[in-house]
């Protein structure tokens, strides 16, 4: 995190957007690397999805679509764990219902359905077998959450992710636009494709960043060549991992826009995640972006003047946001087993 970064909101991070809380949930010893965060909506947020990756674990997308009934979402769950993972959604609904946040289907106020999607990345073998977030993990991470810097790197759906060859994480950024609207993004990076340029050891979008947000300088050619040599995708036993992974997140903004201008900025967070993961939406991924919009600031409505250009100031943003997190995520994680981070193997005076 950069303090004061301009063009960047206080945090540079999704928690920019007023509302919007995150909170982790992470098991990280000799037997356990997963977790699960939450990322829960103000009343109101509207919501909808993209996914990319030929190989998804996801819940409730369906519901996101812009043609069906739900027009609100109240919270998304990123998680390890690969479809076992999915139940953590079930311990977020239980703690929003416990407050009554969720859809009305009765006449007292804690008769409730709260609409929580979710998407998963398969981080399986940096735990042993049958380690796995569940309920629990989800319910926990409600517990723990926050409206300032969520943390980047090993936490929550970053615990055990893999990017590439090297150890992935989860992180994040934030735009302010000219007129004032918040675009924030959260990237759990687990990805099939490198975040790594081979040719000069730095992240494939640091040029995505804004003026002072990395500072990194180019590695050695020896350095490179080293890191090359050391990185064969091993598990955190040092065997070799299953090539299933999946890059997930969530891009939002308090414009006041609705779930069919949501699923325009989820397609153009894609382009964020393909600047910055390459390949990126391969057979074993299963990226998925989800967008939210918080209604905070008032938006042109479909078909005023300056609608079209709204929406596409919003995605330009997403697409930027999602890019930057993702550098964020590689460059705040840390080695874990046999997994070495990108900072062990290019800038190991920074350990």
């Amino acid at each position: 995190m950069v303090d004061s970064l301009p063009g960047a909101g206080p945090n540079n991070a999704i928690t920019d957007i007023a509302g919007v809380t995150v909170g982790h949930q992470r098991r990280l010893d000799e037997r356990w690397a997963t977790g699960s965060t939450a990322v829960l909506t103000p009343a109101g947020a509207a919501g909808a999805v993209d996914v990319r990756g030929a190989g998804p674990g996801t819940r409730e997308t369906d519901v996101l679509a812009p043609e069906n009934l739900v027009r609100q979402v109240h919270g998304i769950v990123l998680g390890g764990g690969s479809a076992y993972g999915l139940s953590a959604a079930d311990g977020v609904m239980r703690w929003l219902a416990e407050r009554g946040h969720g859809v009305p289907v009765g006449p007292t106020p804690h008769e409730v359905v709260p609409v929580v999607p979710a998407a998963v990345l398969f981080d399986l073998p940096m735990s042993d077998w049958g380690r796995r977030p569940d309920a629990t993990f989800g319910y926990a991470a409600c517990e723990a959450r926050t409206a300032g810097h969520p943390g980047a790197g090993n936490v929550g759906a970053g615990t055990g992710a893999v990017a590439g060859a090297i150890k992935g994480g989860l992180g994040t950024a934030s735009s302010v636009l000219a007129d004032g609207t918040r675009v924030g993004a959260l990237l759990a990076v687990n990805s099939s494709g490198t975040v790594i340029d081979p040719a000069t050891g730095l992240p494939w979008a640091l040029d995505s960043g804004l003026e002072g947000e990395f500072d990194l300088p180019r590695p050695s050619p020896e350095t490179v060549d080293s890191a090359a040599r050391r990185t064969a995708r091993p598990d955190r036993a040092g065997n070799a991992i299953t090539p299933l992974n999946t890059t997930i997140g969530v891009v939002a903004t308090d414009a006041g826009f609705g779930k069919s201008e949501c699923r325009r900025i989820a397609v153009a967070a894609h382009d964020g995640l393909a600047r910055a993961i390459r390949p990126a939406h391969g057979m074993t991924d299963g990226d998925t972006v989800f967008a939210l919009a918080t209604g905070e600031r008032t938006t042109p409505a479909p078909g005023e003047p300056r609608w079209l250009a709204a929406l596409d100031e919003v995605c330009t943003a997403a697409a930027q946001v999602t890019a930057r997190a993702i550098v964020h995520a590689v460059l705040a994680a840390g080695s874990v087993g046999a997994v070495p981070c990108y900072t062990r193997l290019y800038h190991p005076e920074r350990e």
